[in-house]
């Protein structure tokens, strides 16, 4: 089913071979209000930085280093005043390899804020590590953007296309910065090292703060809104 999905895609992207620039940069969706860097995320005190809005941010080197940044919200249909947002930052090495996919594999120091209101635990920062698996994606040129980049995910689903920010990536240092500890997982399937934190969630997080044209993707497990 999953190779179906796919095909589709490959036919409606002739030119997958034949990117319009390269890869190495920093990328930035939307607004581009979520860039990668030291404006984002400080893991020395495991804290983030809030952008105006939501969205996400990759960063590539030339010689294999990348970097993610995300900044993402989650309606609740049954109660639309609770609101999950979620900060995510990771970066590791990536691998373009032959069949036109990119995987990523992260250093091990990645981490992510989730604030959710109406949840018993209401804010808290958890480690994130997982190895990113992108089978298609493409570089071409809008008319009003400049170089897009698009990025499927392993079912085919586009992420938010991302507009060229720079040609220099802005990224930080490309080398594990915090000690982590391996994640144990409990028998209720979370995660241990997880940081409770004191206080209430973000109050930007509101039903007021969704405004503007939403567009829903997938990513974190999670159907999320991006602006």
């Amino acid at each position: 089913m999953i190779l179906a999905s796919l095909i589709p895609l490959v036919l409606a992207l002739p030119s997958l071979a034949q990117n319009v620039t390269a890869l190495t940069g920093t990328w930035s969706s939307g607004s581009q209000n979520v860039v990668t860097g030291p404006g984002f995320a400080q893991p020395a005190n495991e804290s983030f930085t809030y952008p105006p809005t939501t969205g996400l941010s990759y960063s590539f080197t030339s010689d294999g280093y990348y970097e993610i940044a995300r900044y993402r919200m989650t309606s609740n249909g049954t109660v639309p005043s609770c609101i999950t947002g979620v900060m995510n930052w990771c970066h590791g090495t990536y691998d373009l390899l032959s069949n036109g996919s990119i995987i990523m594999t992260p250093f091990g120091d990645g981490y992510q804020q989730i604030q959710d209101p109406c949840a018993a635990q209401s804010n808290f920062i958890e480690n994130y590590n997982d190895t990113e698996y992108y089978p298609l994606w493409n570089i071409y040129q809008d008319t009003v953007k400049g170089y897009t980049l698009q990025l499927y995910q392993y079912d085919g689903t586009p992420l938010a296309p991302q507009y060229l920010l720079t040609a220099s990536p802005n990224m930080l240092p490309t080398q594990p910065l915090r000690n982590v500890t391996p994640p144990s997982i409990a028998a209720g399937g979370t995660t241990q090292n997880a940081i409770a934190l004191t206080g209430r969630a973000d109050p930007r997080w509101s039903l007021s703060s969704l405004s503007g044209v939403l567009t829903v993707v997938s990513g974190l497990g999670i159907a999320s809104v991006l602006l």
